[in-house]
């Protein structure tokens, strides 16, 4: 038997469901250009500080994932209860905007408000992340920003090379 329509989990589980509170700023452009700069001097790609940036700036469009299982691992200590609640009710349980979907053999799926799952229980597996659709395209523009940071200052090392080589030949 699966239950489905719970609506939302909690709104104070949603730091910024969406891309539309991140923005790859001219700032945060110059860092990861100043970073892919770094790393092309050092013959490295995406090193450890582009990491971080990156992993820090994902986080401010990732859902609270430790909320939404917690709070998803209470209702589901009481499944009876759920099974007999109605859908309104369940909605002023998760409030919005995700919704969690019961199956009766323990697991559970958990979508954001625009449909993404972002996490599945399994029981005896436990929780399983997913990336969400904004993290997704977080990820996306960082790694295209700094991909084409990184080459440019790769093109600028080599043509730096190129010319020094070109210089000693003509003595």
């Amino acid at each position: 038997m699966e239950i489905t329509g719970i609506k939302s989990i909690h709104p104070a589980a949603s730091k910024a469901s969406s891309k539309k509170g991140w923005k790859l700023t001219n700032s945060l452009r110059e860092k990861i250009t100043e970073l892919a700069k770094e790393d092309a001097a050092q013959n490295v790609y995406m090193g450890n500080q582009f990491l971080a940036l990156r992993k820090s700036e994902v986080a401010k469009v990732a859902p609270d994932r430790a909320t939404l299982m917690g709070k998803v691992s209470q209702r589901m200590a009481d499944m009876k209860e759920i099974r007999e609640a109605d859908e309104r009710w369940l909605c002023l349980l998760f409030g919005e905007p995700y919704e969690a979907r019961f199956q009766s053999g323990g697991g559970v799926h958990v979508y954001d408000g625009n449909g993404d799952e972002i996490l599945t229980y399994t029981a005896g597996v436990g929780w399983h992340e997913k990336e969400s659709r904004a993290e997704t395209e977080v990820h996306g523009a960082l790694k295209a920003a700094y991909y084409d940071a990184y080459h440019a200052a790769r093109q600028e090392i080599n043509g730096t090379e190129d010319r020094a080589v070109l210089m000693r030949g003509r003595r």
